[in-house]
């Protein structure tokens, strides 16, 4: 059970790993995208070109749902990134259990953005965690894990991919450990637990008060899913790209814009210089491209978000 890119390396795993994929399930598709276009979920995509049977419900908890799972009988789920929480009658049915693909160390960062919300925090270090399931959100014990680093290069999109490609090689080790019985199974530790929610617009929204290395892991955080969000005179903006520089300016002030020094803006501790930025209407752009020529009336990023 998957639905993005993160959880078709898992899939492709199992295939290679020839264990038999009874079926798999995957969120409905939907319209995505100005053009309002169908998408199908990737994991289907991967699924149909191998000929694996492919469900999607709305509800895995309908009674449709439960009836199709009972009826593979499978000895084991897999989830990683499915996006719908399991019931105790789904959970019960396979009689080795249902273990799931997290990224990220658990008990800290449970929840659906894990990988965003680690480095927003800046962070230095995240993982992968094998854990059964039980009804709780990524509550369940825990079969092995796997750490790696972020540095301050890493963004959402290359630590995504890392995570998804990490996540697939220490499924193949816990379903081995399984197999030979000598899986572990760890409690989760509930004082060092951790629950963030899903990335909404609002937590999209700069915050010039903040210092610029915490803007700065926010701009990181969520290159390349949703851009940061600025304002400036009213007209939304997006920053793609952007790193803490030493001194000093109001918040959201502009105090320099040109092709040698680059774009600096204020915050509440040191300057943020901007690398890419884009405007409605446009590509995504070098901050000195995108203001060479232009006129900067304002001088400012709105500091209080959009109007």
């Amino acid at each position: 059970m998957g639905t993005p890119e993160f959880a078709v390396p898992s899939l492709e795993q199992l295939k290679d790993d020839q264990y038999e994929i009874a079926a798999v399930f995957t969120q409905p598709d939907r319209k995505s995208g100005r053009g309002h276009k169908v998408c199908t979920p990737p994991v289907k995509q991967f699924a149909l070109k191998y000929g694996i049977p492919v469900f999607q419900f709305e509800k895995i908890k309908s009674a449709e749902g439960v009836a199709a799972i009972a009826g593979l009988a499978p000895d084991m789920i897999v989830t990683a990134a499915f996006g719908q929480l399991l019931s105790k009658e789904i959970l019960e049915i396979p009689r080795f259990g249902c273990i799931n693909v997290h990224a990220s160390l658990l008990p800290k960062y449970r929840g659906a953005a894990p990988i965003q919300w680690a480095i927003i925090n800046g962070e230095s270090r995240t993982g992968i965690t094998i854990m059964y399931m039980d009804e709780g959100l990524d509550t369940g014990d825990i079969i092995m894990s796997s750490a790696l680093d972020i540095d301050e290069k890493t963004t959402g999109g290359t630590l995504y991919r890392k995570l998804a490609v990490l996540g697939a090689s220490v499924l193949c080790d816990a379903l081995k450990a399984i197999k030979d019985g000598s899986a572990t199974r760890t409690p989760q530790d509930e004082t060092q637990s951790s629950y963030f929610p899903p990335l909404s617009k609002k937590n999209a929204q700069i915050n010039w008060n903040k210092s610029a290395r915490e803007i700065a892991n926010l701009v990181r955080a969520l290159d390349p899913f949703m851009g940061a969000a600025a304002h400036m005179e009213g007209q939304p903006m997006k920053i793609w790209s952007a790193e803490a520089a030493e001194g000093d300016a109001k918040p959201g002030e502009i105090v320099c814009a040109d092709v040698k020094t680059g774009l600096l803006a204020g915050t509440g501790d040191g300057l943020l210089r901007i690398l890419e930025i884009q405007a409605p209407c446009c590509k995504r752009m070098p901050a000195c491209d995108f203001f060479c020529g232009r006129k900067l009336p304002a001088k400012m990023f709105d500091i209080s978000g959009a109007p």
